[in-house]
């Protein structure tokens, strides 16, 4: 289930709550469907992880053997009903946690099975089927307040440019030294972390989201420089693992951006419990 994966969909979901402006302001009366959708999306994620295993199981038997379905910890029989079971039961919290949540958690099962079963093998979709996972993940958050909702949705373009940059820099790089994706790689960052600067001025948080923008450009450039520089597949895997972490930084800056700091330190505190995760388990 990738649980340190897992973690930044929490972040995901936190953020857009802190958009919609109910992580502090009347926190007392949301608390219980804030905790609905954190667990839904982490349900939602983890489920989708499962069938990314179930959808591999004859390319890991050659590719990765020492993945739990094809070194026999687990067995296909079992995986199926299990990834099912989490991505019902993400569903149906998201429905009681906010009332869009339900129809958003369906769009995120949709997209991300689109993505195992046929994206991950289209170098142009896949990155952008599994962005819109992403995007739907804050669109989720957000869901807690309908008219928020409908103000911010556009924010979750962001996400999706965000992610489609770290699955292609997951894939470049590593045949003949070529580094085409990773230099698109390096634009679309650039990009997100501008859109993110460009919001916090509007909203008059600046220099408090500056503060959280530069560790995040620090975790997902200097790994990614270095990728560019020798684009060797080690590289490369470190480059796309730290953007996948740095994700939870991106979610803390948003949260700064909208004004709460408090959401923005907690969104923080789940990157060292993330990487602790990937620790003992894989990301990818």
């Amino acid at each position: 289930m990738r649980p340190g994966s897992v973690i930044s969909a929490v972040a995901d979901v936190l953020a857009g709550v802190t958009i919609a402006g109910r992580f502090e302001s009347g926190l007392d009366k949301n608390l219980l469907n804030i905790l609905l959708l954190c667990v839904a999306t982490k349900l939602l994620y983890a489920g989708g992880i499962v069938y990314n295993d179930v959808f591999d199981a004859g390319f890991d038997a050659v590719v990765h053997p020492r993945r739990p379905i094809p070194s026999g910890a687990i067995k296909l029989s079992q995986a199926k009903p299990f990834g099912f079971i989490l991505l019902l039961a993400g569903i149906a919290l998201a429905g009681i946690g906010s009332n869009a949540g339900g129809f958003i958690a369906i769009g995120i099962t949709f997209f991300a099975l689109l993505y195992n079963k046929w994206g991950k093998n289209n170098a142009i979709l896949g990155p952008l089927n599994l962005g819109i996972c992403r995007g739907l993940n804050l669109i989720l958050g957000m869901s807690i307040v309908p008219f928020e909702l409908q103000q911010w949705y556009l924010l979750a373009l962001v996400p999706v440019i965000y992610i489609y940059a770290v699955t292609l820099i997951s894939r470049g790089g590593v045949h003949g030294g070529h580094t085409q994706n990773l230099n698109i790689g390096a634009l679309l960052y650039t990009a997100v972390i501008g859109a993110i600067l460009y919001q916090a001025n509007i909203n008059g948080e600046l220099n408090m989201t500056v503060l959280f923008l530069i560790p995040f450009g620090l975790l997902i450039l200097i790994p990614l420089s270095g990728a560019m520089q020798h684009a060797t597949a080690a590289n490369v895997a470190k480059a796309a693992k730290s953007g996948m972490l740095a994700l939870i930084l991106m979610d803390a800056a948003w949260a700064i951006t909208f004004d709460s700091l408090l959401a923005a330190l907690i969104i923080a505190a789940l990157l060292p419990i993330s990487i602790w995760l990937a620790k003992l388990f894989p990301v990818a």
